[in-house]
C-alpha cells in the first residue's frame, strides 16, 4: 500500500460541492482505504492504498454516492508532495506576505508545452512553472484589493482539467503526513 493523498475538485467551495468530512473519510474507507484522514474541509483526503485503478474506480463510485455527482480527483503520492516542498518551486516568494500562492494539481499533464512564465495581467496572476505536470501559480492582489484566483485561466491556457490548493495547504499536508508516521 502506498501512502497518498487525493485532492477533491470544488469540495465546499462557496456553498458549492457541500461535504462533510466525516462522510468523505467513510467513503474512503468503504472503498477499501486504510488509515484515512481528511485535512482542512476542501476535500484533502490522505490514505493509505493501493494506487490501481481499480481502487481509484472504488474510491469515485463511494465518493459520488456521498457528494451527488462523479467527483474530480487528483490522486498524489506522500513521497512525491515530500519532494515537491523540499524542491522549494517558489523560493524566495513563499516568504512573502503579500503573494498567493498556488499548486494547481493537474488530472493529467498538458499536452502543450507552455513557455514559463505565463501570465494574466488583468487578474495579477502569473504561472511561473510547472513540474509533473503541476503548476505554480502566483497571485498579486488587484487593484480592487482582491487576488486572482487562476483556475479557469490556467485550465484554458494548458488545456487541463485541475484543483488549487494554497502553498500553505501543501505544506501543512505533507508536516500532517510526517507527524502521522
Amino acid at each position: 500500500m502506498v501512502a497518498q493523498v487525493a485532492f477533491l475538485r470544488a469540495i465546499n467551495v462557496g456553498g458549492q460541492g457541500v461535504l462533510k468530512m466525516d462522510a468523505l473519510r467513510a467513503a474512503f474507507e468503504a472503498a477499501g482505504c486504510r488509515n484515512v484522514r481528511t485535512l482542512i474541509a476542501s476535500g484533502n483526503v490522505l490514505f493509505d492504498g493501493d494506487a490501481t485503478a481499480a481502487q481509484r474506480a472504488r474510491i469515485a463510485k463511494t465518493v459520488a454516492a456521498v457528494l451527488g455527482v462523479e467527483p474530480v480527483i487528483m490522486y498524489r503520492t506522500v513521497r512525491g508532495l515530500e519532494r515537491l516542498v523540499a524542491d522549494a518551486p517558489f523560493g524566495r516568494l513563499a516568504t512573502n506576505r503579500t503573494l498567493k500562492l498556488y499548486v494547481m494539481f493537474a488530472v493529467e499533464k498538458s499536452r502543450r508545452r507552455p513557455r514559463f512564465p505565463l501570465s494574466l495581467p488583468k487578474e495579477r496572476l502569473e504561472a511561473i512553472g510547472a513540474r509533473n505536470g503541476d503548476v505554480f501559480i502566483v497571485s498579486r492582489r488587484k487593484p480592487n484589493g482582491w487576488y486572482g484566483f487562476p483556475t479557469l485561466w490556467i485550465e484554458k491556457e494548458l488545456d487541463i482539467v485541475t484543483t488549487a490548493r494554497t502553498w500553505g495547504t501543501v505544506t501543512k499536508i505533507v508536516a500532517a503526513t510526517r507527524t502521522a508516521q
